[in-house]
């Protein structure tokens, strides 16, 4: 009797433990976390981003049917971005492009990927251009289309070989141009 007894504590106590898992995070939670980012001047605070974007990442886990999900990974990828963590932020993009390839936060992500982390942190040109080269074919309307194609066009260039080309177009239509255009002409 007291063997009985003994056993069904234990698996009381083991059902409580598993029964308090972590609290479901909810969309107030993400904004809360969000504002916890910013110090009274309006900063980042740089100790608070591991923690800010492993609630992220939490969120996404428990919720991944929530349309706000692809939005949180994205801000998850941005943090670790911002961290340095290369290889956290190409998983989330990853997992962005592989969950929620229909979000506009998917191109997005990608773009990121391709700019930051690639071309600029990695220096792996090759993978920043197979990255733009894939938003082109598979999210020809987003609405970042003209940055990609600008961002593959100059690709390697120096910011004063970037300039220079600008300039010259510029010089090329005259006194009268329009910014538009340049833009426009530049992803051509």
């Amino acid at each position: 009797m007291k063997k009985t007894i003994k056993m069904m504590i234990i698996a009381l106590l083991a059902f409580g433990m598993f029964s308090c898992g972590e609290k479901r995070l909810t969309f107030e939670d993400m904004k809360k976390a969000e504002a916890t980012l910013f110090n009274e001047n309006g900063m980042i605070d740089t100790v608070k981003i591991p923690k800010v974007a492993e609630k992220y990442c939490q969120f996404v886990e428990q919720n991944p049917n929530d349309s706000t999900a692809p939005l949180w990974l994205y801000h998850a990828m941005e943090l670790n971005i911002m961290m340095k963590n290369s290889e956290k932020s190409i998983e989330l993009c990853n997992q962005l492009i592989e969950r929620y390839p229909n979000s506009k936060w998917t191109p997005r992500g990608m773009y990121i990927l391709g700019s930051f982390i690639y071309e600029k942190e990695l220096a792996d040109l090759d993978k920043a251009r197979e990255i733009y080269d894939k938003i082109i074919t598979d999210y020809p309307d987003c609405e970042i289309i003209e940055s990609v194609e600008a961002s593959k066009k100059y690709l390697g260039w120096t910011p004063e070989q970037i300039m220079s080309d600008i300039s010259f177009r510029q010089f090329k239509q005259g006194p009268n141009f329009d910014s538009d255009s340049i833009v426009e002409e530049a992803v051509k």
